[in-house]
């Protein structure tokens, strides 16, 4: 097979100069042509190629225009934020339980947040630790999402800690183990929650980042920062304990997160809302995130917080 050159949703945004949800958009409307790798939508070279001769015009050229918000609900295109398989489901039970149509942009907690600011997300997965209160995502939405109305519905909770080598040789057991000499380590993308998570360690416990080698090697999910550990690129990375399992490494847990969803609300929300909300509690959706195993579903549904 020839190697064919490929974008990720990513790259095509960057190209093209456009957010991901217009190429979402596009994706959705059979525009642009999709492979999938595993959960990662990928596009051949030449149909981004195609796509764009065929919008040019021998006297202008055709822009490829944002969609605005409001046409994008009008076509009930719902963008979910966020990396965990458990969010695969959950569009899967929206498609199946509305006239939704899922799409989903596998960025990190913070940058979700920021872009549901900016109007393009409508549900965020959220798992951001803040050292101060010991709290979960609730400190962080409240100096964001200022001046909107939202609510905020338990996902699952997961355990949270170190990858490390099998058997654990360099004996890492708690956040001031990385002050070690020489100890290697693998990151993630500013804005992930386990970014933040390594950040707010090491701001209480005192360790400077400079002094970590690798702070600045950066991976975008945790698969990755497993592997690296896998590999031997890194002594050490953060992450999840279900990416520890699948690569096969031992993990080191420290902390159980609660991974939430936020949703605005508004009138346009509100059936969205209670689609959501009836998903979360129902019987199918939690005995299949329980047959995954590794995931606590105890408040699964619940309304953490919610503003008026």
């Amino acid at each position: 097979m020839s190697k064919e050159l490929s974008y990720t949703i990513e790259e095509v945004s960057q190209l093209l100069k456009v957010s991901k949800l217009t190429i979402y958009d596009l994706v959705k409307k059979g525009e642009l042509p999709v492979f999938r790798v595993g959960r990662q939508m990928r596009m051949d070279a030449k149909d981004l190629e195609m796509y764009i001769n065929n919008n040019k015009s021998s006297t202008s050229p055709v822009p490829v225009a944002e969609p605005h918000r409001n046409d994008v609900k009008d076509s009930l295109n719902l963008v979910i934020s966020g990396q965990d398989m458990v969010l695969d489901i959950l569009g899967q039970h929206i498609e199946k339980d509305s006239s939704y149509k899922t799409l989903r942009s596998n960025t990190g907690s913070l940058s979700g947040l920021i872009s549901m600011y900016n109007g393009d997300s409508d549900i965020v997965s959220l798992h951001m630790f803040d050292g101060d209160t010991g709290e979960y995502n609730v400190p962080y939405i409240k100096k964001i999402l200022v001046g909107y109305p939202y609510i905020l519905l338990n996902l699952v909770s997961r355990k949270a800690g170190l990858y490390v080598k099998k058997g654990n040789p360099l004996d890492l057991t708690n956040w001031t183990d990385l002050k070690q000499k020489d100890l290697a380590i693998i990151n993630r993308e500013r804005g992930s929650g386990a970014r933040i998570l390594l950040d707010e360690h090491l701001r209480i416990h005192k360790i400077p980042s400079k002094n970590l080698k690798g702070y600045d090697n950066e991976e975008t999910n945790h698969l990755s920062v497993a592997s690296a550990v896998s590999a031997g690129i890194a002594d050490v990375g953060v992450g999840i304990e279900k990416a520890a399992k699948i690569v096969g490494i031992d993990f080191v847990p420290l902390i159980t997160e609660r991974y939430d969803l936020v949703i605005l609300k508004s009138p346009k929300n509100e059936q969205l809302i209670n689609i959501v909300k009836r998903i979360l509690s129902s019987n199918p959706f939690q005995a299949e995130i329980k047959a995954l195993g590794d995931y606590d579903i105890s408040q699964t549904g619940s309304i953490i917080y919610e503003t008026y």
